[in-house]
Order: C-alpha cells, then sequence, then structure tokens
C-alpha cells in the first residue's frame, strides 16, 4: 500500500492524503493506555501517515508527552500540528493573547521535543480579541522559527478571510465528515479559493462510522460521547437505521465502513487533509487504505441517496461543547 500525498497549503510540505489525529490518546474517547498509544503511533508511521495533529488541551499535556516519547524513541520524520486556545472549565475560556500563547507554545515544544512545529492553531478563538492581532502574533512567531505555519480552527468563512489577509493562513480545522457538513456552507470554498488546505476531524464521525454498532450505554464515564445528541436515545436510535445501510453499501462495494467513510471525505477536494484518530493498531488498520479507494459520480450519487445531507439525528456537540465554535448560517 502507497500512501498519496497532498500539499499542506500553498506553500507548505507534501504530505500523507490521510493525517492522523491524537485526541483519543487523552483518553477522551475512553480510558487510554500510553503503551497502546506508542505502538498505534508505531502502526501510523509504518501506514506512511506523517501529518499528525494534538493539541495542548488533550490530557492537559498527555497527548504531546506521548508524542514526543515516541519521536525521541524513533527516526520518524513527521509533519506536526498542535493547538492552543482553549482554557478548559467550567466555564471553558479562550486565551489568544500573544504572552499566553508563546508560553504554551513552548510547554508544548519541550513536551514534543521538538525545536519548532509546522503547523500551529488557535484552536478556538477569543471573541473579543480582533482575529488580525491573533494573526500578528502568529507571525511574530513564525519570524522566530517558532512555527513554519499557523492554522485556525471551528471558525466561520469570513474569520478565515480576515485572518488571511494579515498573515497568510496554512490550513483550517473544522469538523467535517458525512454527518457534519456544514463546512459545505462556506468554509471548504473559501479554503479552496484562498489556497488553504481543510483539515476534517472526527471524518469518521468519532466512530460512529466503524466497523461494528457502538453501544452508548457502554462508553466510559470518561468518554467525550457520552453528553453528545447524536449518541443519546431516539437520536441515537434513529441514527443506527442510517448507519446499518450504509455498512451494507460498503459491505458490497467490498471496503470497511470507515474506510468508505474516509474516502467520501477525501473525494470532497484535493486540498483536504482529515485526521481520523483512534486508540490502537487494530482499528487504523480498518481504514488506513482509504486513499486507494475509488469512487466514481455514480458512487457518490448512491452514497447520498443512503445518508443524505442533514440526515444526522441530534446536535454534533451538546450545548456546554459548542461554547466557542463559531457560527455562520
Amino acid at each position: 500500500m502507497s500512501m498519496p500525498k497532498r500539499q499542506l497549503g500553498a506553500n507548505g510540505p507534501m504530505v500523507s492524503a490521510i493525517g492522523f489525529g491524537c485526541m483519543s490518546f487523552a483518553g477522551f474517547f475512553g480510558a487510554a493506555d500510553d503503551e497502546t498509544s506508542l505502538e498505534t503511533l508505531a502502526a501510523v508511521e509504518a501506514a506512511g501517515i506523517d501529518f499528525w495533529d494534538t493539541a495542548n488541551l488533550y490530557g492537559m499535556g498527555r497527548s504531546e508527552r506521548i508524542i514526543g516519547q515516541y519521536l525521541k524513541e524513533s527516526s520518524a520524520q513527521v509533519t506536526l500540528a498542535t493547538k492552543v486556545g482553549i482554557i478548559p472549565g467550567p466555564p471553558r475560556a479562550f486565551n489568544n493573547e500573544e504572552d499566553y500563547i508563546r508560553a504554551e507554545l513552548e510547554s508544548s515544544l519541550e513536551k514534543l521535543n521538538r525545536d519548532k512545529v509546522e503547523l500551529y492553531y488557535i484552536h478556538r478563538r477569543q471573541q473579543e480579541l480582533p482575529v488580525e492581532k491573533v494573526a500578528e502574533t502568529m507571525g511574530k512567531f513564525i519570524e522566530e522559527g517558532l512555527i513554519d505555519a499557523w492554522g485556525l480552527s471551528e471558525v466561520a468563512p469570513s474569520t478565515i478571510r480576515r485572518a488571511h489577509k494579515v498573515v497568510p493562513v496554512t490550513a483550517v480545522q473544522n469538523e467535517y465528515s458525512l454527518w457534519t457538513r456544514q463546512p459545505e456552507l462556506g468554509v471548504i470554498q473559501t479554503c479552496e479559493e484562498l489556497g488553504i488546505t481543510f483539515v476534517p476531524f472526527s471524518p469518521i464521525a468519532r466512530g460512529a462510522l466503524g466497523v461494528a454498532d457502538l453501544d452508548p450505554a457502554a462508553f466510559h464515564d470518561s468518554d467525550f460521547r457520552k453528553s453528545n445528541p447524536r449518541f443519546m436515545g431516539q437520536n441515537w436510535l434513529e441514527n443506527m437505521e442510517y448507519i446499518r445501510a450504509f455498512r451494507t453499501y460498503a459491505a458490497k462495494k467490498g471496503v470497511s465502513t470507515p474506510a468508505l467513510a474516509l474516502a467520501w471525505v477525501l473525494h470532497q477536494g484535493d486540498h483536504l487533509i482529515p485526521i481520523p484518530g483512534t486508540r490502537t493498531k487494530e482499528h487504523l488498520a480498518d481504514w488506513a487504505d482509504a486513499g486507494e479507494i475509488g469512487l466514481s459520480e455514480d458512487d457518490l450519487w448512491e452514497i447520498e441517496q443512503i445518508l443524505p445531507a442533514g440526515w444526522a439525528a441530534g446536535d454534533r456537540y451538546a450545548d456546554a461543547q459548542m461554547v466557542g465554535v463559531e457560527r455562520y448560517c
């Protein structure tokens, strides 16, 4: 298997068309084990996935430390992205001020065993601070060699345009999958127009489009999805009807459900680099070859009939989780 490559931003490096999200290493989707996480990273490297994504928030540095340990003990050559800006609550707050970002960046670099990161995101915007000011701050870090490029997460097209005028934005990261399609209403198009890579996170619908049915009643107490409306009660029962139909279609095509879901995302534009995540190398194997799956116009039409835009019952976040996300439609 050969992993296809895509360019990160207008002037960035060529990276694997499928990236890897490291949020689950911090226990957001159930209890995580550091040794298992290190084994998963080895499998990720072996699969040719060289674009890794984390954040200072994930386990309050736990995910970054695991990556740093792996990089220290291996010869892996990866393009790293991490994020800053969320102060966990309750209540959740946000800080995009230069002094705070600098201190957090220095802390992240220490955990990652790096002198710089290739991509540094504002995880959520601090609304009372003009994004132009934030862009200036990121520009300073680029000039100082602490980061190669910067990005934004969960933002509106208008924010992207404002920021890009000051210091070019390399990547924008928003949730996007077959059950979360709001970015089609402006973000994906804006990124393409401006030469920005769009990085879909949760492209396999937080595991809902996995190889087997999930049982929300069995979720670990720490699992982020326990309070997610789409996994609750009647919403989940309705969603499973659609998911099982999609799983049947994937089986007819001879591919796994998550691989087909990921292939669909990849087919939405060459400027998309999705970052699925997992805690185990076994689940990685379910979708690592998605870049090799070709989809015809007929395939895309059939998928649209099975999972039409807006099919998912329930919001993608609980109200508390939605704080900080820019709404634009």
